[in-house]
């Protein structure tokens, strides 16, 4: 089901007061939820040696949320400098940080390198060269192409931009040992949102067969073994959600299995943004408008630049009326916002409560790529960020942008060039 119990029974309550304080539209993440999801991951993995979970700082980068990461041991994974500078002002250091980019300009490699380093992950053989100072420790992120199936999100693995083939990967680690790399980790990542267990137990299988391919043939031995992310979360009421401790069981197996047969185990780590933090945050936005033309709209005073997902993906986000039960009179709306995008929409021909103007709605499961992915389109601006704690009190994590951010990049220095001019 969308949003815990929990998270509804510390929110709801209180959550008019909190428009009127804070004014809407504004996101609104839950710290109790936070720190228990992530003792429960803590748990369900611990029989495997060195487990280690690196958030995906893409999901929600706020450095309140993040420190509440770094406070349960868990690690940062980066895709770009100023994801690594907020990892790093929060104390992320060396091997706490995995740098996972893709397309990546030598500019980035220079910095990662610097303030201690991270864990380069590289995505494509070719960037071995490109690397200026080859670090001792080095990844690659595998790509097994038609030897497995992707989804919606991702894609098929055939066409994704992503990773080094089945073909190069015992290559990339030689060349990477010619560079001087003494040290040893791989990575993948092959789906998004995936509610099937048994895949990301098959995705373990898949990295420990690809590590001992390598260890064959090049004598090299793994220190760590990361399958990703991708844990799904159930956004539509009638979906079940993962199965956690059965698919802990099952890939615990697997590393039990490989140490067996090769002595020792690979230490493991994984990189989840949406499972961490998804279902604990929400979106609230107040109702004001009604269009009854072709269909009903509830105009809401949140747009996409809040919550793309929607238009994105075709993606549900389930929604509450506050004060308004299930039960009682309903009608059916698309709820939209203000941009003037036809697919600006949160919901589609969806039966809801009968929605009054001035009415507060709550759209589940924004605690990642909600406000992460908004823009600035339109001039509509992205809206603030609320932490509710785990002693009742709300704290503001992130003002809301206003006019000033919005021309912030037109007060420059002037500079005018004329090529072929001497």
């Amino acid at each position: 089901m969308p949003m815990s119990q929990g998270f509804k029974e510390r929110l709801f309550p209180i959550v008019e007061q909190l428009a009127e304080h804070y004014g809407t539209p504004f996101h609104v993440y839950d710290e109790a939820g936070i720190r228990e999801n992530g003792e429960k991951l803590k748990k369900a993995f611990s029989a495997i040696t060195g487990f280690r979970e690196y958030y995906a700082v893409k999901a929600l980068p706020n450095p309140r949320i993040l420190q509440l990461m770094k406070e349960m041991g868990f690690g940062f994974d980066c895709s770009s400098i100023p994801e690594l500078k907020m990892s790093r002002e929060l104390g992320g250091q060396g091997e706490d940080i995995m740098f996972t980019s893709n397309n990546t300009d030598p500019v980035e490699f220079q910095l990662a390198a610097a303030e201690g380093g991270c864990v380069l992950n590289l995505d494509d053989i070719s960037l071995i060269d490109k690397v200026p100072e080859f670090p001792e420790l080095i990844c690659f992120r595998y790509n097994p192409g038609p030897r497995r199936t992707g989804n919606v999100i991702i894609g098929n693995p055939v066409e994704a931009k992503y990773g080094v083939t089945h073909e190069q990967v015992v290559e990339a680690y030689r060349k990477a040992r010619q560079r001087g790399a003494k040290r040893f980790g791989l990575h993948t990542m092959v789906a998004s949102n995936e509610l099937d267990y048994s895949y990301m137990v098959e995705t373990a299988r898949m990295v420990l067969e690809i590590t001992a391919l390598v260890e064959q043939e090049l004598g090299i031995r793994f220190e760590f073994v990361n399958i990703g992310g991708g844990f799904g979360i159930p956004y539509q009421p009638e979906q079940a959600p993962l199965d956690i401790d059965s698919m802990s069981r099952e890939i615990i197996a697997q590393f039990d299995a490989f140490r067996q047969q090769h002595g020792y185990v690979p230490r493991m780590y994984m990189e989840s943004g949406r499972y961490m933090t998804g279902p604990h945050g929400c979106l609230v936005t107040r109702a004001i408008n009604h269009k009854d033309t072709y269909r009903k709209y509830v105009g809401v005073d949140a747009c996409m630049s809040a919550l793309m997902r929607p238009a994105l993906y075709d993606a549900y986000h389930h929604i509450d009326v506050i004060g308004k039960p299930e039960q009682g009179p309903t009608e059916v709306y698309d709820v939209v916002g203000s941009l003037c995008e036809n697919n600006d929409k949160f919901a589609v021909q969806r039966e809801l409560p009968e929605i009054a103007e001035g009415d507060l709605l709550v759209l589940h499961d924004t605690g990642a790529h909600g406000h992460a992915m908004g823009f600035q389109y339109n001039g509509r601006l992205r809206p603030k960020e609320l932490l509710l704690r785990v002693d009742g009190s709300v704290e503001l994590i992130r003002r809301e942008e206003n006019m000033d951010d919005y021309f912030a990049t037109l007060q420059f220095e002037e500079d005018s060039f004329t090529p072929g001019a001497s």
